[in-house]
């Protein structure tokens, strides 16, 4: 078992992504993304399903060109897409890539 402060965390930008990550295991990623006011994430094609949510802030998720806007409490699942996401007023995202199973 292991237990994260995910409001706590320090974060670092997209070209540090890496460091984000809070757990990795064959089929499964846990980050969290952090989004500046009026930053974003540049598209990225997942092959695996995405669980997104909202911890602080706001953000605008695009999936498959598909819009929907996420705030603080919210959650968003998608199947394998092709993801873009900006905020406004900066958001913390905790982002879970999940692999299908065999």
């Amino acid at each position: 078992m292991i237990k994260f402060d995910i409001i706590g965390m320090e974060v670092h930008s997209y070209d540090q992504r890496e460091k984000n990550v809070l757990h990795q295991a064959t089929g499964f990623k846990m980050r969290v993304i952090h989004l500046t006011p009026g930053g974003g994430m540049p598209e990225c094609r997942m092959a695996t399903h995405v669980v997104l949510v909202c911890v602080e802030g706001c953000a605008e998720v695009t999936a498959d060109g598909e819009k929907v806007a996420l705030s603080r409490g919210q959650c968003l699942v998608t199947p394998p897409a092709t993801l873009t996401m900006e905020s406004q007023t900066g958001a913390r995202i905790l982002g879970i890539q999940i692999a299908e199973g065999d």
